[in-house]
């Protein structure tokens, strides 16, 4: 990974905030190191980021830690910036649909307030 950004990643207010201060160091170890791969890589493999299916943009950071797989829903603001949403740890195959809406509101409300 070089040091050269292809992409910003921004905070929106404390979503995102709020869901990684409960993580346990080494998690948050592995999730600024997934956020340095998508800021520096120009082809970022699904294995990291993918396009939820049936949405208007929102995607999913994926991060696994061991047997522990965490999401992190985004979206991007003019192609370079990826804006964080919420996140989750994820316990089932299925991701939660309250947790998709939640990250569907918070980006209709960033893009209102732009």
């Amino acid at each position: 990974m070089s040091d050269n950004k292809v992409r910003t990643i921004i905070l929106y207010k404390n979503y995102f905030t709020d869901f990684f201060k409960e993580q346990r160091p080494k998690v948050k170890e592995k999730i600024v190191w997934t956020f340095k791969l998508i800021e520096t890589i120009q082809q970022i493999p699904s294995d990291y980021l993918e396009h939820i299916e049936g949405t208007d943009g929102l995607y999913e950071i994926r991060v696994k830690l061991g047997s522990d797989i965490f999401r992190i829903f985004c979206f991007f603001d003019e192609g370079k910036i990826v804006v964080l949403a919420n996140g989750f740890q994820k316990k089932t195959q299925k991701t939660r649909k309250t947790e998709i809406e939640k990250a569907l509101k918070i980006k209709k409300e960033y893009e209102s307030e732009k």
